[in-house]
Parts: structure tokens; C-alpha cells; sequence
């Protein structure tokens, strides 16, 4: 299974969703998991990862959850110094045993040229970081999944899923 992940935040907390399926080409989720989180970690620039990271880690725990891979919504490493981004944060406090993708809309400062990708008719590329998996292999992975607009189709079904769940 691969889980393609997104959280919505409501004050004080948060919606966290997974969407999972089993082949990059895949067009629609096998299933869609979702997670309630009481409380949150406020904002803090630079340290992203310390309000997100312990939602995805909830509803990974709350499904018992084991992908293959994890795509998400940001980066895995920060601009060209590779400063550790929520991805590479979650990569090891999985103990480094599943590969995560990021995948994130705005560019972050310093990201490098090799992270661009141009999907459908698109001017705007995606920003694409990877750990446990080769950058482009996973650049490979995301330009495969199934859509015609910049956003796969399954990444925008979990930031959907997570805005309007109420689980």
C-alpha cells in the first residue's frame, strides 16, 4: 500500500486523512482513512514539522497503517543546505524503514532546480524531495500518477478528504 497524507487544521486542532492505494497509475483511492486530533502545536516558522508530524504519526497508529511509501504535502528537506523538512522528520521516526515523498506547491527558499516537475499543461512546477527512494525515481512516481492537472488526482482527493472530513 502507498498513503498519499494531508491535515486540515481547526482550531485547536486538527483533520489528518490518508489516501491509500497500490499502484502510482492508480486512479481512485482504494480507501481513505481519517484521524481527529484534539490539539496542536501553534504554528512556529521553520519548525512546520512539530505540528504535523505527530498527526500523521496518529492516524498511521490509529489504522495501523504500514505503506510502502509516504507521500506528503511539503518537503522532506529544506533548500539547497538540505535542512530536514517534515518528510526526512518522519522518515526517522519511522526508524528510516518507509520512503517518503514530498511533494510541495510553493517553492521554499533555496530549493533546488532538480526538484521541479511540469505535470499536465502546467507552467507551475511541483517541488519534488525524496528520502528512502531516489529523487527521481520519486519524480518519476508523482509525474505517473493518474490526472491531467499539476496536482495528481489522488493527492488532491486527500487534501480534500481532510477539509471535509469530521471524523
Amino acid at each position: 500500500m502507498l498513503i498519499a497524507v494531508d491535515v486540515h487544521y481547526r482550531a485547536p486542532g486538527a483533520q489528518v486523512s490518508g489516501v491509500a492505494f497500490s499502484h502510482w497509475t492508480d486512479a481512485k483511492p482504494e480507501r481513505i482513512y481519517h484521524c481527529a486530533v484534539d490539539k496542536v502545536q501553534d504554528y512556529e516558522p521553520g519548525k512546520f514539522y512539530l505540528r504535523e508530524l505527530p498527526c500523521i504519526l496518529r492516524l498511521l497508529d490509529a489504522h495501523d497503517l504500514a505503506p510502502k511509501t509516504i507521500v506528503i504535502d511539503g518537503y522532506v528537506y529544506l533548500g539547497e543546505a538540505s535542512r530536514p523538512g517534515l518528510g526526512m522528520h518522519l522518515h526517522r521516526q519511522l526508524q528510516g524503514r518507509v520512503p517518503v515523498i514530498g511533494v510541495a506547491k510553493s517553492r521554499f527558499k533555496g530549493t533546488p532546480a532538480c526538484a521541479e516537475i511540469l505535470r499536465g499543461r502546467s507552467t507551475r512546477p511541483l517541488f519534488v524531495t525524496s528520502v528512502g527512494v531516489e529523487l527521481e525515481t520519486a519524480k518519476r512516481n508523482i509525474l505517473a500518477m493518474h490526472g491531467r492537472h499539476r496536482l495528481p488526482d489522488l493527492l488532491r482527493i486527500a487534501d480534500r478528504a481532510c477539509r471535509t472530513s469530521t471524523a
